[in-house]
C-alpha cells in the first residue's frame, strides 16, 4: 500500500497520558502492520506523574524489537525528549507522532508521498493547508494564523504550520541538524525547521486531518509568552549574532586541523 521499502521510525513523546497510552500505541502498531513496512515505535515518557511509563512498557514483550520505551526523570520538553529518542532510532525516516493521537497515524501515508513526489527532505503536517480538516475554535486559528505570519516575517520558512506535532524526516538530515539545537520546549519546532532550512535541506508542508480527543482548555497565556520569547531567542542567534553560522565555521575547521593531523 504504501511503497516504502525502508524502515519507519516512530518517535512518540509523551507526558501524562495513561488513560490512553495503550490504546494509542496499539493503534499505531495496528497502522503501520497494514502499511506493510518495517516499523518501530520509541516513545519516550517526558517525565509523567501518572504510569504512563509502566502502562507503555508493559507492551514492549507484544511488540519485542518494536517498542523502545525509555523515560525521563523530570519533564523536559519535547527537544530534549527527541534528543533522547534519536539515540534509538534505527530506520530510514523519522516520524514524529504526538502520543494523544490527536493526529491519526494513517496520515504517514500522504506524508510519504507527498516527500517521494517532491524528492523533499521533511514533510510538515499543516492545519493551515488549504486541504486540511481542522476541528479547531476560532481563537486558537487566529493564535495559529498570527504566529505563521511572524515566523515567515522573521525566518522566511516554506511551510504554513510549524507546531503541528506530525513530521516526517529522512533520519541523515534529523541527526545532522539536532545537536545544534538549544531549545528544548517552547520553540523547539522553530529552531529545528530554521535549522533544517539553513542547512539546506528541502522543507514541504502537507494537509492533515486534527481531530482532537478532548475538549480545549483556556488558552495559557505563559506558554504564548514563553514561545515567543524562544522564538525570539532563535532569530538572535540566527541572525543577530549568527550562532548556527559559527558552529558550521568551527566544525569545519576542527576538521581541517584534524585531516591535517592525519597526513602528517
Amino acid at each position: 500500500m504504501i511503497g516504502l521499502k525502508e524502515k519507519i521510525s516512530i518517535i512518540m513523546p509523551a507526558h501524562n497520558e495513561a488513560g490512553r497510552i495503550a490504546s494509542n500505541i496499539e493503534e499505531t502498531a495496528k497502522t503501520f502492520n497494514e502499511f506493510g513496512c518495517d516499523w518501530e515505535i520509541i516513545l519516550i515518557d517526558d517525565g509523567s506523574e501518572d504510569n504512563t511509563y509502566e502502562i507503555a512498557k508493559s507492551l514492549i514483550a507484544k511488540y519485542p524489537e518494536r517498542l523502545i520505551v525509555k523515560k525521563n526523570r523530570f519533564n523536559l520538553g519535547k527537544g530534549r525528549a527527541i534528543k533522547k529518542a534519536l539515540h534509538y532510532v534505527s530506520g530510514n525516516y523519522i516520524l514524529f507522532l504526538d502520543a494523544d493521537l490527536d493526529l491519526h497515524p494513517i496520515q504517514f501515508q500522504t506524508l510519504f508521498d507527498i516527500m517521494r513526489l517532491n524528492n523533499a527532505d521533511v514533510v510538515i503536517g499543516s492545519k493551515l493547508h488549504p486541504n486540511s480538516v481542522v476541528i479547531y475554535p476560532w481563537h486558537r486559528r487566529i493564535i495559529c494564523l498570527v504566529y505563521f505570519c511572524l515566523i515567515k516575517l522573521l525566518f522566511g520558512l516554506p511551510c504554513r504550520d510549524t507546531q503541528t506535532g506530525l513530521k516526517l524526516f529522512k533520519t541523515d538530515a534529523l541527526r545532522k541538524v539536532l545537536p545544534r539545537l538549544l531549545v528544548r520546549r517552547f520553540a523547539f519546532d522553530i529552531e529545528l525547521l530554521v535549522n533544517i532550512s539553513r542547512l539546506g535541506y528541502k522543507i514541504v508542508d502537507a494537509p492533515l486531518a486534527y481531530l482532537p480527543q478532548k475538549r480545549f482548555g483556556w488558552i495559557n497565556l505563559r506558554a504564548i509568552v514563553k514561545t515567543g520569547l524562544d522564538t525570539l531567542a532563535v532569530f538572535i542567534r540566527a541572525r543577530v549574532l549568527k550562532y548556527y553560522d559559527r558552529i558550521d565555521y568551527y566544525r569545519h575547521k576542527n576538521l581541517a586541523k584534524e585531516f591535517r593531523r592525519m597526513r602528517k
